[in-house]
């Protein structure tokens, strides 16, 4: 296991994430990480109808709901999308 941020190999078991995977901590830069994280890619389908909720007024927790992304993820999306 390797840090991955700095990428150290000198780190710790330090509890769990709210899904129950093994937290890390790096002893050399201090920072917290799940064991073995995966990143989700949203795929362009999803975010074609993301785009045509989002023009329907429907809340942001029911659009992530319906979509199966996080809501962190979907409010950085529209701030995203708003900002071009």
């Amino acid at each position: 296991m390797f840090c991955p941020v700095c990428g150290s190999e000198n780190v710790v078991k330090n509890g769990t994430i709210h899904n129950g995977k093994p937290k890390v901590m790096c002893k050399d830069c201090g920072r917290q990480s799940a064991e073995d994280p995966e990143n989700k890619n949203i795929s362009q389908e999803t975010k074609d109808i993301i785009d045509r909720l989002l023009l329907e007024k429907i809340p942001l927790a029911g659009i992530a709901r319906a979509a199966g992304v996080s809501e962190r993820w979907l409010q950085s999306y529209v701030n995203n999308k708003y900002d071009e």
